[in-house]
């Protein structure tokens, strides 16, 4: 306690009476005051409080949100598209997500003002397919089932078939007929 030199934790009197109990300080190198203070104590310790802050009741502020058309927009994309087709690249200082390019398209459509504003978030869509960006919807397949070639559906046993066949015909090897049954005359079957 005699290391501390917060008022919180005692108060002078009583640092100074423990560190010359502690013989840290000699009964010659007291204070002037010490003998008066123990001759004539206060009536309560001066102990230390926190002081108390009237409380401040102030009207709620409501701070109101700060929401802005693309806010708007970029929430349907996400929520229809996801991330887009690829990752962010933020290695990139000129990066441009998709779903930014998304939106400055729908706002370049939305201010020519010919497009109807129920058709504005297809049509931006289609817009940006027709200068190459291909967004995948969220759920959906991830080929599109017109594009699948048809060598993706064989399965490897007709590949198989298939390569053992091509490679008879390159050897011109006749595939094996089944024999014609021949009839023994000393085994007659009766019916």
């Amino acid at each position: 306690m005699a290391g501390s030199r917060l008022e919180k934790f005692g108060t002078v009197f009583t640092r100074v009476r423990d560190l010359m109990r502690a013989g840290v300080i000699k009964h010659e190198e007291r204070p002037i005051w010490f003998d008066v203070y123990a001759a004539f104590p206060p009536k309560r310790d001066p102990l230390y409080e926190k002081p108390v802050r009237p409380l401040k009741i102030h009207a709620a502020d409501t701070v109101p949100e700060i929401l802005y058309k693309e806010d708007e927009i970029r929430a349907k994309f996400f929520e229809v598209y996801g991330n887009g087709p690829r990752a962010f690249e933020l290695l990139k200082p000129n990066f441009v997500s998709p779903c930014q390019r998304f939106v400055m398209k729908y706002s370049e459509l939305e201010s020519r003002g010919d497009v109807k504003p129920e058709l504005l978030f297809e049509e931006t869509a289609k817009a940006l397919l027709t200068e190459g960006i291909y967004l995948k919807k969220r759920g959906g397949p991830a080929v599109a089932p017109q594009s699948r070639d048809p060598l993706l559906n064989m399965k490897l046993t007709d590949m198989l078939a298939e390569q053992q066949r091509d490679t008879d015909t390159e050897t011109n090897i006749p595939e094996k007929q089944p024999e014609a049954e021949t009839v023994n005359p000393d085994r007659q079957t009766s019916s």
